[in-house]
């Protein structure tokens, strides 16, 4: 007879959900800005995406944020930037 082990842990917290959001399809004028993390190409992924976004969702506007160095945290003046012109953001990490 096999017996399967599984792996997984039993969480110390209870998980605690992510419950912000926004229905773009029901705020159409809403603004969602892409914040770039620095990687190569990572602008370009984003451009991608938010042309995307533009496309399925009319009169969503897209604004693209990129850090310029992925191992930095976004400068605070681009975050309060970013704060004050969106309604959503979409961040990208990793490469």
């Amino acid at each position: 007879m096999i017996e399967f082990h599984s792996p997984l842990g039993e969480r110390a917290t209870p998980a605690d959900p992510y419950t912000l959001g926004i229905d773009l399809a029901a705020n159409p004028k809403s603004v969602v800005g892409l914040l770039a993390n620095g990687f190569p190409d990572s602008e370009n992924f984003l451009r991608h995406v938010g042309a995307e976004l533009e496309q399925l969702i009319d009169g969503v506007e897209v604004r693209v944020w990129n850090k310029g160095n992925a191992s930095i945290a976004a400068p605070d003046a681009m975050l309060e930037e970013i704060q004050s012109q969106c309604d959503a953001v979409i961040a990208a990490y990793g490469h």
